[in-house]
């Protein structure tokens, strides 16, 4: 039996009687891109995670055919001139996000299907304590593609994870990452068949629901507090610098290359 915390909008959230929350991502038209009015309704389910004293392990899922294929380019585009204040707010409510997942006494796992791309996709993966992919699920940092920089904490995280070389060469090179490479490189921890992926996440989340509840929140507190603490003292630094390079000629272009499926051609301006 399940209790609907959230049960409308773009974001939903059950809590099952055995103390997993499923937090659906449920924005199937856009492939679960991200705006400011979606990044609210994502913190408000985290929030309501944060205070359910019941919930021993947290699985995030995404509906439609992509976990999340990160920002909203289209709406991105769309603001024009007003395009930095409107990253500066999406920027701030997406590293509260990741935030909030790190923070999450209980474990978080995100079980990735399709594209998990830019700040969100891509960055609740590097946030969540356990990932579970399918076979054909796809990782793309994607930011530099569009004259953008990493955000959700990625800047900190992403090289605890795979390291500094490799960071680094995700981050400038933007490849598109297939599930083998990315459990070879230490970015997610399981992959499984496609048509297991949720099944296979739920039952992860059951485990540890079922473990000894305070050592595992203390554990992840204690794997979590030092990297935590990094990755909040950069996320000023991570707004301010999306919000400037979202100002440019080549953020602009970057994303109606996007929109229009071509490459940009950049102009360093």
């Amino acid at each position: 039996m399940s209790t609907a915390l959230i049960d409308s909008g773009t974001v939903l959230l059950d809590l099952h009687d055995d103390g997993v929350a499923h937090l659906r991502l449920n924005r199937p038209e856009a492939s679960n891109g991200l705006d400011v009015p979606f990044l609210q309704s994502l913190y408000t389910a985290l929030m309501a995670a944060h205070g359910e004293p019941r919930l021993r392990a947290l699985l995030i899922t995404g509906e439609g055919p992509h976990f999340c294929a990160g920002g909203d380019v289209k709406t991105f585009a769309s603001k024009g001139e007003a395009l930095p204040d409107y990253l500066r707010e999406a920027t701030q409510g997406l590293q509260i996000c990741a935030s909030a997942m790190m923070r999450l006494q209980a474990p978080v796992i995100s079980a990735v299907h399709g594209f998990a791309a830019g700040g969100g996709g891509f960055g609740m993966v590097c946030a969540s304590d356990l990932v579970i992919a399918g076979e054909s699920a796809k990782f793309l940092l994607g930011a530099t593609r569009v004259g953008m920089a990493p955000d959700a904490g990625g800047s900190v995280t992403l090289t605890q994870l795979v390291g500094l070389r490799k960071a680094m060469e995700i981050a400038l090179t933007n490849p598109t990452i297939s599930a083998a490479e990315a459990l070879e490189m230490g970015l997610i921890t399981r992959v499984v068949a496609d048509d297991d992926v949720k099944e296979e996440g739920l039952k992860l989340a059951q485990s540890l629901a079922a473990g000894a509840t305070l050592a595992l929140a203390a554990t992840k507190r204690l794997l979590w507090d030092g990297l935590g603490s990094v990755v909040e003292a950069r996320l000023p630094e991570e707004a301010r610098t999306v919000s400037e390079l979202s100002g440019t000629y080549d953020s602009r272009e970057g994303l109606a290359a996007v929109i229009e499926r071509r490459k940009p051609v950049f102009e360093a301006r």
